[in-house]
């Protein structure tokens, strides 16, 4: 009788082990699976704020990675384009804080000389049929940021008409464009700042130099 009783618990201890692992794989490719989608949108945004043309550089590994509280903390990765080795734009990965449902991830694109590129949604977790407006393809709101810049309008209109701002806000939803607008703002003042700091240029491989060298 002990001895079965020792044997059920082992058994429901190694289904229990069983159980967890494949709880934690399936976890781990859920993960897995959402950051690729989220890169895939990512890389398609990118090319719809700056078309192909508008630059000749490998932008999707001419990057840096920034961070700071007006990117929405943490670290950010940022896309630059150049022609003919001239700065042409940066595209920011950022974080709106303070969305409806949570955070907003944006890409927000600014041209060299301070104007908005272009704004597209990444990902979000806002209301179907409200928040979701944010989106290109449900709406054409985001592209109203398009070769704005800071003083185009003043700072202070940097925000919804409910706030004294010159953007729309949604009917039902204000909060959602309340955080898109404040992100895009945000993003142009760290970019005003910091612009040498954007556009450094990337640290030559050594290697590559004693390659050509030999050469």
């Amino acid at each position: 009788m002990l001895r079965e009783i020792y044997l059920s618990t082992a058994l429901l201890a190694a289904f229990g082990l069983v159980g967890a692992g494949l709880v934690a794989l399936v976890h781990m490719g859920t993960a897995e699976r959402i950051e690729a989608n989220r890169e895939a949108a990512t890389l398609a945004r990118l090319h719809e704020i700056l078309p192909d043309g508008e630059y000749d550089n490998d932008i999707i590994n001419d990057t840096t990675v920034l961070g700071h509280a007006l990117l929405g903390g943490g670290n950010h990765l940022v896309y630059r384009a150049r022609l003919g080795d001239e700065p042409v734009a940066a595209v920011f990965t950022v974080i709106a804080r303070g969305g409806y449902s949570g955070d907003i991830h944006l890409l927000v694109g600014v041209r060299a000389d301070g104007r908005v590129a272009g704004v597209r949604v990444v990902s979000h977790r806002e209301t179907p049929g409200l928040g979701d407006d944010i989106e290109a393809g449900r709406s054409d709101w985001i592209l109203g940021f398009d070769d704005l810049e800071l003083g185009n309008p003043p700072v202070e209109r940097w925000a919804v008409q409910r706030d004294g701002g010159i953007f729309d806000q949604f009917t039902g939803a204000t909060i959602t464009p309340r955080a898109v607008v404040r992100a895009v703002r945000d993003t142009l003042i760290y970019f005003d700042t910091h612009r040498e700091q954007v556009f450094e240029p990337m640290p030559v491989d050594d290697t590559d130099e004693e390659a050509h060298t030999d050469e």
